[in-house]
């Protein structure tokens, strides 16, 4: 069954898309391989592939509605739509500056502190657009480890489809798949090397992007990006 999401993504042309690419390895608008030698000292080129995969695959993104299946009866024509009006009547907004850091053992750009306007966004994305979503199967809350949950985060992933939304809800844009101790320091140093000119300046939230991912496992692409304003 195909998957649909709301993520939070530069504007086409933006350079930081640009440098997450050449990170991944993947462009997430064109879905387009790009070949590059590793960064990361002590990480040959294969590890760096391996410890990349799960980004590269969901393309370069901050999530605000995660992926769902379409409830019976809807169509992503009505879902798409639906994104674009309601990316018309918001403002563009400054998110604070970004910081490579560590979300346990994965590397992502995080901003330097909660942001409110995108922590509401998020939320309001994730109970406005809650019609379009089929409930989850019992094999996608098993794959949850619900008990491994806070009760805030099982309410969560049974009332909206994802445990980490609402007052749990954490901006992140993955950079990496788990790292392992031994190269943590390199994938750091690097991390910062590469994204440190998107560092000094903050980015907008200045769109909303619809994407899809064709089956299960399959990359994510993007179905359609959104201006908001």
């Amino acid at each position: 069954m195909l998957r649909y999401a709301i993520y939070f993504v530069p504007l086409s042309g933006n350079p930081l898309n640009e440098a997450a690419a050449q990170w991944l390895g993947r462009d997430v608008f064109t879905g387009v391989p790009i070949d590059r030698a590793s960064p990361v000292a002590d990480a040959d080129d294969e590890t760096f592939q391996s410890l990349t995969q799960s980004p590269r695959r969901y393309g370069f993104h901050g999530t605000l509605k995660a992926p769902f299946e379409l409830a019976e009866g809807r169509t992503i024509e009505a879902f798409a739509d639906a994104v674009e009006a309601h990316a018309k009547t918001l403002a563009p907004f400054a998110l604070p500056q970004f910081r490579v850091g560590q979300l346990g053992p994965f590397f992502a750009l995080l901003p330097t502190e909660r942001s409110e306007p995108l922590a509401a966004l998020a939320s309001d994305l994730v109970i406005r657009f809650d019609g379009f979503r089929a409930p989850l199967s019992a094999a996608d809350i098993a794959r949850r480890d619900p008990d491994k949950l806070s009760a805030s985060q099982r309410g969560n992933l049974l009332n909206w489809g994802y445990p980490y939304v609402l007052d749990d809800f954490s901006f992140h844009m993955t950079l990496t798949n788990p790292v392992p101790d031994a190269l943590s320091q390199a994938f750091q140093t690097a991390a910062c090397r590469h994204f440190e000119p998107f560092m000094a300046e903050p980015q907008s939230v200045d769109a909303l992007s619809v994407f899809v991912e064709p089956e299960r496992g399959a990359p994510f692409s993007l179905y359609k990006q959104f201006p908001i304003g």
